[in-house]
């Protein structure tokens, strides 16, 4: 059997080598995030003024709308299958069927941001 301060420096050196370990797989991970936190903050403002501009276009057009709040994807479409929010009243116009894929392209990016914030 080794002797209590043989056994006491190679506790001290696994324990080193661990948390260095653990230290270095951190950093490596943060600097992951770092690297690729540029192209999603791109992406997020290349977003962002896609739906601004389609905002402002919708508003220039003057067709009523939904509620640019709603926009933001963090509320699930509730509407029933088969019903107007489908696409199958003949009465529904080219603007307002632009307008509902435009929030539809709204919500998928809202979930594609939580999935990507997601631990």
């Amino acid at each position: 059997m080794p002797a209590p301060q043989s056994l006491m420096q190679a506790a001290l050196a696994r324990l080193g080598a661990r948390l260095g370990s653990g230290l270095l797989d951190a950093a490596a991970n943060a600097a992951v995030a770092l690297q690729d936190a540029p192209e999603l903050w791109r992406r997020e403002l290349r977003l962002f003024w896609q739906e601004v501009e389609q905002e402002a276009e919708r508003l220039e057009r003057g067709s009523p709308g939904h509620d640019p709040s709603q926009n933001s994807g963090s509320h699930p479409d509730t509407s029933t299958p088969g019903g107007p929010e489908t696409g199958t009243d003949p009465h529904v116009s080219p603007a307002e069927l632009q307008d509902r894929i435009d929030a539809l392209r709204a919500q998928v990016a809202g979930f594609s941001r939580r999935l990507d914030q997601a631990p």
